[in-house]
């Protein structure tokens, strides 16, 4: 198979039949998709882009994305009576878990968060308490917005910039505005004489001083436009703060998010600081000063708010971690009230941050697990029971490998070809050669530790090891032929050895 760069061969380029018929075009980061258009189809059809099989995960995930729609639409007086049905997938690991929810939240463009439930500790225990997660939501749900805000105001804010620049290039002379302060409707000036009244700039002095300046100006806003000016070195006033940024938090008191440096840099005078920049860097720093005037972030909470309450998306992780088997005893009592705080914030519960009250009833909660020594009825009745949707998936087998080495739009053979063609070569695999690496990587998969499509990455790190050393020295410009043979050849110490560890992890 040829590097991107140059195609793909027969072999490689037959794809399976993508059923729901075209795919949608994903949202770009900060971009919500109009969920009108977003049917549970074509979240499916979005999601077989990137994910192999486990097709009733992502049919479990597309209903309760479109139910997000459906709720919007329903009468006030229903609509805060319908909760979001919270989604357990249980399966093993690598098998697609966290992808399904994070193509899921990056193609609504809805705030997500992925936590693991191992880290969170029992109130009254040293460590991270429940409530984080939520916190996390809306500190995400504020960058999203603003970044979008940022994006809508700045071709504004380069126009500022770009007028600034110039006034750094070159300083205007006392008591005289800027150009750029000349409104295009300010009145004219009229002359009368002997023959009548003109207008003054009707035939403007092109030897005055003013003059000369403009033509300037504008000779070096051509060259800032075709960014001939980048090195050119600039003063520019830098606000700093007036003490140096440091966590204050108090320890044990991770639940208020409260940090009192935070609170001193509000109360005490900003400093400005001049310093000497390029005319790149110098944009940079104004640009950012201009996005800031520019965006509302009292508007950017407000929506935040309410988007993290209504769309958000938590990804709970590890959860079989926290289940309980057996007679309470020891950790486990540490590991149930884990379980015990998580079920309000689940439930639905008010948390505090910083930005104001979040109220979790609306958010919807993906937990996943692989469940292998502890059992999804290991959990706390009340909590079980704020999953009401369980789906299990399957481990992937070595079809489904070779269908992950071809069909997803992020491929790991469309990855490493475009790495190599970085350097001037091209990567080429033969059909017999990707379907040797499946049947390798589903091998060690029964042999060692089952890590699902993550054991793709090992064997063709391994596999690939020799070529990533030796570009660019050897194997530039020229086209990299792996066959069935080459991967049994290189991968035939791994094969035999039954102490696999001492190879691929």
């Amino acid at each position: 198979m040829t590097g991107t760069s140059g195609g793909t061969s027969p072999e490689i380029q037959e794809e399976a039949p993508r059923p729901g018929g075209e795919p949608i075009s994903a949202a770009p980061a900060g971009q919500t998709t109009d969920f009108s258009e977003l049917t549970p189809r074509q979240v499916v059809t979005e999601l077989d882009r990137y994910i192999i099989g486990q097709d009733d995960a992502k049919r479990a995930v597309a209903i309760a994305l479109r139910n997000r729609w459906r709720r919007r639409n329903v009468a006030d007086d229903l609509r805060e009576e319908i909760l979001p049905n919270n989604i357990i997938m249980i399966g093993p690991t690598g098998v697609g878990k966290t992808e399904i929810a994070r193509r899921l939240a990056r193609l609504a463009g809805a705030p997500f968060v992925k936590v693991e439930a191992s880290k969170f500790t029992e109130v009254g225990y040293v460590g991270r308490d429940v409530e984080s997660m939520v916190r996390d939501l809306v500190e995400f749900a504020v960058n999203l917005v603003r970044t979008e805000r940022e994006e809508e105001c700045r071709e504004v804010a380069s126009d500022r910039v770009e007028e600034r620049l110039l006034d750094l290039l070159l300083p205007p002379v006392a008591g005289e505005s800027s150009p750029e302060d000349a409104a295009p409707g300010s009145p004219r000036t009229f002359i009368v004489g002997s023959g009548g009244a003109r207008v003054q700039d009707e035939e403007p002095d092109t030897d005055t001083p003013d003059a000369r300046r403009r033509r300037t100006r504008e000779k070096l806003r051509g060259l800032l436009r075709d960014g001939r000016l980048e090195d050119r070195e600039v003063e520019v006033d830098v606000t700093e703060g007036s003490l140096p940024l440091m966590d204050m938090s108090a320890t044990g008191m991770e639940g208020l998010d409260f940090n009192f440096m935070e609170v001193l840099q509000d109360m005490l005078p900003k400093r400005s600081k001049r310093r000497t920049v390029s005319v790149g860097e110098a944009r940079r720093i104004l640009l950012s000063e201009e996005l800031d005037r520019l965006v509302d972030m009292d508007e950017v909470v407000d929506e935040a708010l309410d988007r993290a309450e209504s769309m958000g998306i938590v990804f709970l992780d590890e959860l079989d971690k926290v289940a309980t088997k057996g007679a309470p005893g020891g950790p486990d009592v540490s590991r149930e009230g884990v379980q015990r705080d998580l079920l309000p914030i689940v439930e639905g519960s008010t948390v505090q941050t910083k930005y104001g009250l979040v109220n979790t009833d609306h958010i919807l909660f993906i937990a996943a697990g692989a469940f292998h020594v502890s059992r999804p009825a290991d959990l706390i009745p009340e909590l079980q029971g704020r999953f009401p949707i369980r789906v299990e998936l399957a481990s992937l087998t070595e079809r489904d490998f070779v269908r992950i080495l071809l069909e997803p739009e992020n491929a790991l053979l469309k990855q490493y070809q475009a790495l190599v063609a970085t350097e001037g070569a091209t990567l080429e695999f033969t059909r017999d050669a990707i379907e040797e690496v499946a049947r390798i990587a589903a091998d060690v998969n029964s042999r060692v530790e089952n890590i699902g499509a993550r054991r793709l990455h090992t064997v063709l790190t391994t596999l690939l090891d020799d070529v990533m050393y030796a570009l660019p020295e050897e194997g530039a410009g020229e086209t990299i032929h792996i066959d069935g043979a080459a991967v049994r050849d290189r991968l035939a110490k791994i094969v035999e050895d039954e102490d696999l560890r001492r190879y691929i992890l």
